[in-house]
């Protein structure tokens, strides 16, 4: 072989070589020429958004270390939570409430608990418990994830708070830990749940729960409930009370139709929902279901540590906190706070005086039994605030367990009148015949005159006693709180209108028989005395309503424990609508039902009103610095029912211009006592200032009882008995709030004591005449009318609206 070097070989026979290429596929180039052959197709790699996307075997995967993270948390709960022993619920704190200066107001008393076993317990009443609470409890586990989930989904979808806790965990959280919403606490509870199932039989859950529930009025326990509410043991418990008590569970003190008997509807609707539970679950027959009635629960008598006001303030300050989801029930009830109130001590005392020295020390329940009826409540309200200063609940809360400053059962009367007049101002409302209205804007004001331009059938309410005034302006009208006027006022700026200004005051939307027709005007809604003096204080405040508040602070081991909503102010009706209505109800005072108020000693503008039947006066008022409102009440001491007040103190009727604004003069004098009198700042809207010239009155007979308004209609109710003649006007010529002679062009009217000249000079504001001839020089005192409380309505010869208030006119809210 030559030792020369050989020439390479192309092919290198012993180094790796490529991999021969495949069969080409068809139409396939085949490589050029230096070209390495084509590698094996390599798997196409993920591109774009496809990326993103999970692979089955990551899902599977994730899964799986998902399953065994929380079968490792579960396993490590289990193991670390332990049943603890019974928690402060046995051992309840008590709630310490301060005045706003920090003196003690009162401290809620000891727990009223008695425990029973099961078998003294009826079953009508373990099984309407179930039926209320989880029916399902004897055969389904310890948790159940499906109601938490359903619960969960209407808590965030704004359905409201929901449970959705089986009894265990209930009976859980009851005994063995708090009330608190945080999630270390459901973490335990569930746990805890879970174990107890286990270890303890359903019977003894069942009957735990039962005896550690709350019912309301201090009663933990069904057997300490079955004694507040209905004076039987538990083993006694019927079906019907078996059943409310299961009721209560939902809403303790709200559904409590005694100290809220506004809420009974919504009481009663959870009643019967656990009888169909019942039924539902066969443990009652339909039969017997249909025999079942409501049986209300016994008058409460509240413990002797709430003597006097301290329960009504107490239940009231709870209720506040309540209501506005400040703190729930369950945990205010476990106790340890410390509750600072907006109330001042000065202003509380005064008003227990007032009432004592008006009212209370005046009855003679041996000699006259109708004075056993008399109950009186009020309240009294910073308007530039909101902040609650006074509240007089009641007789006794050891007496009367009812709260009457916030039970909202008593017919409001023609309190609610200057409602309607601001909502006029506020709507720019004009009469039938197109005249803007204003305090002096013309009105028939005969009696029982049909409503014109309702469509929603004939209505003709009655005046007090009957009375035919004729043509009279707002004013006047408001001074002597005439229904036809109003009635006819609440057509023409439009029931729904009047409406919501009312709740836009102040009034809750959802009041009882706050309803759309012409007799809202005269006042059947029954709005409470705090919800008519947070109206009131908007007025007194410029139309600008903030929500009332009763809380300063809470705290609670001596930090700040919970944090009070901010207080929201909104101009509810223009500045002009208030302060007319305002200057309006100042002619009240001066001149008309309401002259009692004037011993305050300070400007002032009020309301006086009268429920049907004379079951509730009123008088609602303010001065710039301070609205209160005062009603006295007709109420059965043993049975709660309504009671008319006819001779009660001696007197032949009890009206608004008469007690009640007694007690709010001489409160609201000692009140404010030591301040400067402020006077009304107020900005009128056009044509409101009071006129010299307005049209006289001469009523068709004499008013001899001195009521402001009809006592037997004043709700726009027709009484038994009586059927009331309505429809529309059928007085040929005659269009609302003018009569025979009267044209859109004439003069509003013309002096007390001249001679209607019948066609009179036309001042441009389409006002009318008085009818014509001769009306005289009568006053508004000289018919012999008496105010609300049976003071003469007048004796000076001053005309209606006349006065050193000359110059101010007045507007309803």
């Amino acid at each position: 072989m030559s030792d020369e070097p050989q020439p390479q070989r192309n092919d290198q026979g012993w180094a790796p070589r490529e991999p021969e290429p495949g069969p080409r596929p068809a139409g396939e180039p085949a490589a050029g020429p230096g070209e390495p052959g084509k590698k094996r197709k390599e798997k196409r790699k993920r591109t774009g958004w496809r990326r993103l996307v999970p692979t089955w075997r990551m899902l599977l995967g994730t899964l799986v270390c998902l399953i065994l993270v929380l079968v490792g948390l579960f396993a490590l709960g289990y193991y670390l939570v332990k049943i603890p022993p019974a928690n402060a619920a046995a051992t309840k704190q008590s709630n310490v409430y301060l005045y706003a200066d920090g003196s003690q107001l009162a401290r809620d008393g000891d727990v009223n608990r008695e425990n029973v076993s099961l078998a003294q317990i009826s079953k009508d009443a373990q099984h309407a418990t179930l039926a209320a609470e989880d029916r399902d409890f004897y055969t389904e586990s310890a948790i159940d994830p499906k109601a938490m989930i359903r619960a969960g989904w209407n808590t965030a979808t704004g359905k409201g708070r929901q449970s959705g806790s089986t009894i265990t965990q209930q009976y859980v959280k009851n005994y063995y830990l708090g009330q608190e919403q945080t999630v270390t606490r459901k973490i335990k509870e569930f746990f805890i749940s879970i174990k107890l199932d286990r270890e303890k039989s359903k019977d003894d859950i069942l009957e735990g729960y039962l005896n550690t529930s709350y019912y309301g009025r201090n009663a933990y326990g069904i057997q300490a409930a079955a004694q507040a509410y209905y004076g039987v043991d538990a083993r006694n418990l019927t079906v019907a009370q078996g059943a409310y008590l299961a009721a209560l569970l939902n809403a303790p003190s709200e559904f409590d139709v005694i100290a809220h008997p506004e809420n009974k509807a919504a009481a009663l609707a959870r009643w019967n929902y656990v009888l169909d539970g019942m039924v539902k679950k066969k443990w009652l027959t339909q039969p017997a279901r249909a025999r079942v009635t409501f049986q209300p629960p016994k008058q409460a008598k509240g413990s002797a540590g709430m003597s006097g006001q301290r329960g009504y303030l107490v239940q009231a300050v709870n209720d506040y906190l309540t209501s506005n989801r400040i703190l729930d029930e369950d945990t205010l009830t476990t106790g340890g706070y410390r509750i600072t109130t907006t109330l001042q001590k000065p202003k509380q005392d005064a008003f227990v005086k007032a009432v004592n020295d008006q009212v209370t020390d005046r009855l003679d329940k041996k000699n006259r039994k109708v004075d056993a009826y008399v109950r009186a409540g009020g309240v009294a309200i910073d308007p530039s605030s909101g902040k609650v200063r006074a509240m007089y609940g009641g007789i006794d809360y050891t007496k009367q367990y009812v709260n009457n400053a916030t039970r909202r059962d008593y017919q409001v009367g023609s309190t609610f009148k200057p409602f309607v007049f601001t909502s006029a101002v506020q709507n720019f409302s004009t009469t039938q015949d197109g005249r803007m209205i204003t305090p002096n804007t013309v009105y028939d004001g005969t009696d029982k005159r049909p409503v014109q331009g309702w469509s929603g059938g004939p209505y003709a309410p009655e005046n007090e006693d009957g009375v035919s005034y004729g043509d009279i302006t707002v004013r006047t009208a408001t001074d002597k709180s005439v229904n036809s006027v109003y009635a006819q006022m609440a057509v023409d700026v439009g029931p729904a209108k009047v409406e919501k200004t009312a709740v836009a005051l102040g009034l809750p939307a959802n009041t009882p028989d706050l309803t759309a027709s012409p007799s809202i005007a005269l006042g059947p809604a029954t709005a409470s005395v705090l919800d008519m003096t947070e109206a009131y204080a908007t007025l007194a405040n410029h139309g600008r309503h903030g929500t009332y508040s009763l809380v300063e602070k809470i705290t609670k081991d001596g930090e700040e424990a919970v944090e009070l909503p901010k207080q929201q102010t909104t101009q509810a009706v223009s500045r002009q609508a208030a302060d007319t209505t305002t200057s309006m109800l100042q002619s009240v005072v001066d001149g008309g039902t309401g002259q009692a108020a004037q011993a305050a000693d300070r400007p002032a503008a009020g309301k006086t009103g009268t429920a049907e039947e004379d079951t509730a006066a009123w008088f609602a008022g303010y001065t710039p610095d301070l609205a209160t409102v005062v009603s006295v009440m007709g109420q059965d001491p043993e049975t709660g029912a309504h009671k008319s007040l006819y001779g009660a103190l001696g007197q032949a009727r009890i009206n608004g211009g008469g007690y009640p604004a007694q007690i709010w003069a001489q409160f609201t004098k000692d009140a404010l006592e030591g301040t400067d009198a402020s006077d009304f700042d107020l900005q009128l809207q056009p044509g409101a200032e009071e006129q010299e010239d307005v049209p006289s009155f001469e009523p068709s007979e004499p008013d001899t009882t001195g009521d402001d308004d009809g006592g037997t209609t004043d709700g726009g109710q027709e009484t038994p008995g009586q059927e009331q003649t309505r429809g529309p006007s059928q007085s040929p010529g005659r269009t609302n709030g003018q009569t025979q002679g009267q044209t859109a062009g004439q003069n509003q009217g013309q002096t007390n004591g001249g001679a209607d000249t019948g066609g009179g000079t036309t001042n441009g504001d389409g006002g009318g005449t008085t009818d014509g001839g001769t009306t005289g020089s009568t006053t508004d005192g000289g018919t012999g009318t008496t105010t609300d409380g049976g003071t003469a309505d007048g004796g000076t010869g001053t005309g209606a609206g006349e006065g050193p208030l000359g110059t101010l006119t007045s507007r309803k809210p």
